[in-house]
C-alpha cells in the first residue's frame, strides 16, 4: 500500500493531504476524498482511508484547513471550525480543488470519483456537491447538515448516515437537509440509528452526557452501508 503526502492548492491557500492507494492495482482505480473531522486530518480518518484503499479505491485524505493543520485542542478545533464556516464557498473551493487534484492522478479513473466525511467533513462533502461538482457519490458521516447560502443541484448520489440522537444535527436540522435533497439531489438515501448520537464512528469518542459516543454496532452498519453504497455507485459503466 503506497500512503504518501500529497500537497495541492484552492489557489490561495497550500492544502496538505495524503494519497493512498494499492499500486499492485494496475488498472485505473476508482477514486475517493476522505474528509476529517473538525481536528483536522489525523491518525483516525487515516486509517479509514487505508481501509478503502484496500478495497481498490485510490484515496485522497483531505485537508480543509491549509498548510496540514491539526490539532488535539479542542478549543483551537472550535476556532479553526467557526473560521471555516463563515465562509462556505473557501470551503467549496477547497473541496473542489482537493476533487479535480483526485481525478489527476495518474492511477484513478476520473469519471467514477465520491467523497465521504466524518463530522464537520460531511458538512465538507455535502458542500462539495452542493457546488454541482462532477462526482458520481457523496457520504456525509454523523455530519453537519446547514446549507451554504447558494445550493446548486447535485450530479452525485448521497447516502446520509446519522446518529438520530445527534445533539449538531437534530431532527429539524435533518428534515431541512432532506428537503433539500429532494430538491437538488437525483439519488439520495438516509440511513439514522436509534439511540446514536455524534462521533459514532470514533472509538475515541466517550462523551455520551454531551451527545458523542462511539456505538461500535452503528459504526458496523455505517460501514456496511457505505462499502455497499460506494461499489453501486462507483462501478464500472457497463
Amino acid at each position: 500500500m503506497k500512503n504518501t503526502p500529497h500537497s495541492y492548492s484552492d489557489g490561495e491557500t497550500t492544502m496538505l493531504g495524503r494519497l493512498i492507494w494499492d499500486p499492485a492495482n494496475t488498472d485505473p482505480q476508482p477514486g475517493l476524498l476522505v474528509a476529517p473531522a473538525f481536528a483536522g486530518l489525523g491518525a483516525l480518518e487515516l486509517q479509514r482511508a487505508e481501509e478503502l484503499a484496500t478495497l481498490g479505491y485510490a484515496v485522497l485524505a483531505v485537508d480543509y484547513y491549509g498548510e496540514g493543520r491539526h490539532t488535539s485542542e479542542r478549543e483551537v478545533a472550535l476556532d479553526w471550525m467557526t473560521e471555516l464556516n463563515q465562509n462556505r464557498p473557501r470551503l467549496g473551493r477547497r473541496m473542489n480543488a482537493a476533487l479535480e487534484t483526485l481525478k489527476a492522478q495518474p492511477m484513478v479513473d476520473a469519471n467514477r470519483t465520491g467523497a465521504l466525511g466524518f463530522c464537520l467533513g460531511g458538512k465538507a462533502v455535502l458542500d462539495l456537491a452542493r457546488t454541482g461538482a462532477d462526482l458520481r457519490a457523496v457520504a456525509p458521516i454523523h455530519g453537519l447538515f446547514d446549507a451554504p447560502p447558494e445550493v446548486q443541484d447535485y450530479k452525485a448520489a448521497a447516502l446520509i448516515l446519522h446518529g438520530w440522537d445527534d445533539p449538531l444535527a437534530t431532527p429539524a436540522d435533518v428534515q431541512a437537509l432532506t428537503q433539500e435533497l429532494t430538491q437538488h439531489c437525483p439519488d439520495w438515501q438516509l440511513l439514522a440509528f436509534g439511540h446514536t448520537g455524534h462521533s459514532f464512528t470514533n472509538p475515541n469518542a466517550n462523551m455520551p452526557k454531551a451527545g458523542m459516543a462511539f456505538s461500535p454496532v452503528a459504526y458496523a452498519r455505517a460501514w456496511r452501508a457505505l462499502t455497499d453504497f460506494l461499489a453501486e455507485q462507483l462501478a464500472p459503466a457497463p
